[in-house]
This record gives structure tokens, sequence and C-alpha cells, in this order.
């Protein structure tokens, strides 16, 4: 006899949106491999490869009530590299206008790092945490992840890793300036920042 819990489906995930930019920031981090050479993603060939590159780590941040994202490339996922990509993401978002109240990441051991978490008392931050086992709930930044790896990161045929890197700063440009965004009425990410018309445009010159 099956248990109830594995007869019925998986309740839906409610969507939600908080109201003012800086309300909720999501924080999560992606593995890439480092490389020499083109991969078999590109070349087909998976013979060719480059063993023993190494990896770096996409830590990502993305604006609940804008959808306003912001990248940093480090070379791993401890609480030091967690605590770097955090304050060089909130600078982003200041420039912006925008004031980070929250943030929402998962479990990760970086996250529950004595340094990380003594940061975020410090910059008076709310920390929220996804619930186990349950990535949907930090879905946005799952979500800016994969697009982030479609349009970016495997988005061409880069010689090298560092070729790679060079172009996420002008992609994120792109992101938040330019790119349609559905749930925004197909208007751009930095249609809902704070400032001014003036401001933001003279940030874009």
């Amino acid at each position: 006899m099956h248990r109830l819990a594995e007869l019925e489906p998986a309740p839906p995930v409610l969507r939600y949106e908080y109201e003012k930019p800086g309300d909720l920031l999501h924080l999560d981090i992606k593995k890439l491999g480092r490389f020499r050479q083109p991969g078999h993603r590109v070349t087909g060939n998976r013979q060719q490869n480059s063993d023993g590159a190494g990896w770096e780590f996409v830590h990502v941040a993305i604006d609940d009530a804008s959808r306003i994202a912001f990248s940093s490339l480090h070379p791993d996922e401890r609480g030091v590299s967690a605590c770097r990509a955090l304050v060089q993401a909130l600078r982003y978002y200041r420039g912006l206008g925008i004031r980070v109240t929250r943030i929402m990441t998962d479990n990760g051991v970086c996250y529950r790092s004595k340094r990380f978490r003594r940061l975020v008392r410090r910059l008076g931050l709310h920390h929220l945490w996804t619930k186990p086992y349950t990535p949907r709930t930090n879905g946005k930044a799952e979500r800016f992840i994969q697009t982030s790896l479609r349009e970016w990161a495997y988005a061409c045929s880069y010689d090298t890793s560092e070729q790679r890197a060079a172009h996420l700063l002008p992609w994120l440009h792109h992101y938040n300036w330019h790119r349609p965004h559905a749930s925004l009425g197909y208007l751009p990410p930095i249609s809902r920042a704070p400032l001014p018309l003036n401001n933001v445009l003279g940030l874009h010159s």
C-alpha cells in the first residue's frame, strides 16, 4: 500500500514578488569548469578537453522585485568568497539606488559559515533560508542561473575560460538594461530601478 504522499502530486509552488527593489535579494552559486581550449559542448569532440584546468564559481544575486541581477566569479564557494560576492553585489545595487534589506540562500556550507553570518549581522540584513531539498523556493536565482548558462556561459565558442569571464559583465549589462523580461511586461529589469530616469541614463552612458 503506497503512502498518501507518494500517490498525491506535489503541491504547486506559490509564486511571490516583493514590493520594492531591495526587499529581497536571492543568492546562489554555480560551478563552472575552467578550460584552455573550446570544449565538447562546442566542438562535439569529447576527446578534446582541458583536464586539470580546475573550476571557477559564479556567485549570483537577483533582486526579487526588479529582477536586476549581478554575478561575480570566484575561485571557490567558501565563506570568504561568499562574503566578497555579497559585498560586491550590495555595492552594485547601491549604485542603482537599491538598499538591500533581506537575502535568501540555500543551506550551503558557505552561507552557514561563521564568516558569512557575521557579515550579514554586521550589515543589518535579515537572512532567509530556503526549505531543505526544495530549491524551487529560491526559484528566481535558479532560473537566472539557467538563463546565464544559456545566454552567456554556453552561448558561444570561447577559446578559454578567461575569455568567457571577460564576457560576463557585458552580458549582465545587456540582461539588466536591454533584455525584455516577460514577468515585467517585456521591459528590462532596469525599468524598475528606483532612480529617476535622468540618473539611470547617466549611469548607462
